[in-house]
């Protein structure tokens, strides 16, 4: 096996622990030699899932102290993504902060008045789902799609639909965590799609690419229980 899916196991085994022994934030982990040995892995192994937790959120390294834990995957993600799947599914993030936050940008570039027409239809109907009891993955997706088609590349297109599945299973569970919360979270949602569009339709790249990385990040956000 080779070090990244032994990450990735180490990832989940780390999120079982906090699962498992039902840790809260604040609460520190067993040390980096411990889990090393619970696991039968090199600390090179467990520290690089450590890094990957802490850029999700999960986990906080204090220096000198150890690993602490900073936010507890919500319990309703797991019902959309398989425990054993989380590292590579919460992993498509950090591929997304790259590419959409690129995408976004360019569509403000190079996006023609007929693909802002898209965009903004796009946009109407996630606004039109998210506001009412409907599903709304496949409108937030169309959405985002949309922007990716603006780019005049065909490889973001390409890029972006090979994530389809990770990226489904996400938008699914952050509606559902969403729509559980005060509503003031889902028009926070929706007011992160807005910055995106608008941003786009004056063609100011670097207002959209930086709309695109906030709602990224507050969409990551969302995944945890204490999430905004």
């Amino acid at each position: 096996m080779n070090e990244g899916r032994l990450a990735d196991r180490a990832y989940t085994n780390i999120v079982g622990i906090i699962r498992e022994q039902k840790l809260v934030p604040g609460e520190r982990l067993p040390s980096e030699a411990r889990l090393a040995e619970m696991f039968g892995m090199s600390r090179g192994i467990v520290r690089e899932a450590l890094v990957r937790l802490a850029s999700d959120g999960i986990t906080e390294a204090r220096r000198g102290a150890g690993s602490f834990v900073k936010r507890r995957p919500s319990e309703r993600l797991a019902a959309h993504v398989p425990i054993d799947t989380i590292a590579a599914t919460l992993g498509t993030y950090e591929v997304r902060f790259v590419l959409e936050a690129e995408a976004a940008r360019l569509a403000a570039m190079r996006r023609s008045s007929e693909q802002m027409a898209e965009i903004d239809t796009a946009l109407s109907r996630l606004a039109a789902a998210l506001l009412s009891s409907n599903p709304a993955h496949d409108e937030d997706w169309q959405l985002h799609r949309a922007i990716a088609l603006s780019t005049a590349n065909a490889a973001f297109i390409t890029t972006f639909d090979h994530m389809h599945d990770q990226v489904e299973r996400i938008l699914k569970a952050g509606v559902e965590i969403s729509r559980s919360r005060p509503p003031e979270v889902i028009r926070a949602m929706l007011q992160e799609h807005e910055m995106i569009v608008d941003a786009i339709r004056v063609q100011d790249p670097d207002a959209a690419a930086l709309a695109m990385r906030w709602h990224l990040s507050q969409g990551r956000k969302r995944l945890m229980p204490d999430g905004l």
